[in-house]
């Protein structure tokens, strides 16, 4: 056997090792426990941090994209949510709830700059502790684990909900909509920012498709992506929606990001020196799933879907009185 057949036969062994561990150590979706556990584990490595910075979320590169460095353009994404929502125009003091608020980058953007007093909620308790320590004091942000399914706070308790890139891990779509709309003041405005999946009901999923989505929730721990179309008429349809949705479709501003983030890993070496061996082997492991994300977003399964709705002034009966309602006829 020839020199160049080993190391062929070697080299297929090995990337059909790595294939199988892969997808073996999937983060599937079980519970919000399993999600809660996966951003534990990436908050307390540090290394998503390093190379992502405070905002674990993409970054806006304009329309036509133009080159950015990766950290600013984050920075950049929440300064052009808030004017894409109209937040610029709110006075300081407003209060806002960030919902999935990661380890508080946005928030402290939104609180700093812009006067708010912000609230962020995360289901990790690592993160919170992380987003506490990189707050400042006297920056007007504060931050609690909460769910966003079951969000502990009255009705009508804020100005201002905001949501960046939260709503694939949440199993139940029609009540995470609910959820953000329950704790608006009337006449609030919801800004929420997501990944989403094509609508769908207009054009199935097709051969490649499949497996490629189901990759996308089972390595990240997502249950399910919502289309652009479908989350906004979970919205309308809570009743606590003045007028319709707004939408916009900001693929073409964050598709860098993808790129950008392995980018990181090599414009960066240090970052192997400061975690070793084991931290370079856990990052190389995101390279295939931020090249499947990279991949379905390039090619329109997936979208970054922008949403903009203002709270009815009218009441809307909850859940429970609903029921009891029905319980006493």
């Amino acid at each position: 056997m020839s020199l160049f057949l080993v190391i062929t036969g070697l080299l297929l062994a090995t990337l059909a090792i790595a294939i199988a561990l892969y997808l073996a150590t999937a983060r599937r979706y079980q519970s919000s426990y399993s999600v809660a556990n996966s951003y534990d584990q990436w908050t307390q490595d540090g290394i998503l941090e390093f190379y992502w910075g405070e905002h674990i979320h993409l970054g806006h590169y304009g329309a036509p994209p133009q080159r950015k460095d990766f950290l600013k353009a984050k920075e950049d994404f929440v300064h052009e949510m808030v004017c894409w929502g109209g937040l610029d125009k709110l006075p300081p003091g407003t209060t806002v709830l960030d919902v999935g608020c990661g380890i508080g980058g946005s928030s402290r953007i939104l609180a700093r700059e812009y006067g708010f007093h912000v609230t962020g909620i995360t289901i990790s308790p690592q993160q919170v502790k992380r987003a506490q320590a990189l707050t400042p004091t006297g920056v007007s942000a504060q931050f609690q684990v909460d769910d966003a399914l079951a969000l502990s706070f009255p009705d009508a308790s804020f100005d201002v909900v905001w949501s960046i890139e939260a709503g694939p891990h949440m199993p139940d779509k029609a009540q995470f909509a609910r959820e953000l709309l329950r704790v608006l003041k009337p006449s609030g405005i919801l800004v929420v920012a997501d990944w989403n999946q094509r609508d769908d009901r207009q054009l199935p999923l097709n051969f490649w498709e499949k497996p490629v989505m189901q990759q996308l929730l089972d390595q990240w721990s997502h249950p399910a992506f919502a289309s652009i179309e479908g989350f906004a008429e979970l919205l309308e349809a809570t009743g606590w929606v003045e007028g319709t949705v707004e939408t916009a479709d900001w693929t073409e501003q964050t598709l860098p990001s993808w790129l950008d983030s392995i980018w990181q890993g090599i414009a960066r070496p240090e970052g192997l020196v400061r975690f070793g061996l084991s931290g370079f082997i856990k990052s190389v492991r995101e390279v295939p799933t931020i090249l499947l994300m990279r991949l379905a977003f390039g090619t329109g399964l997936c979208r970054f879907g922008m949403f903009r709705a203002v709270r009815t002034n009218c009441t809307v009966p909850s859940t429970e009185t609903i029921e009891n309602q029905i319980a006493s006829v």
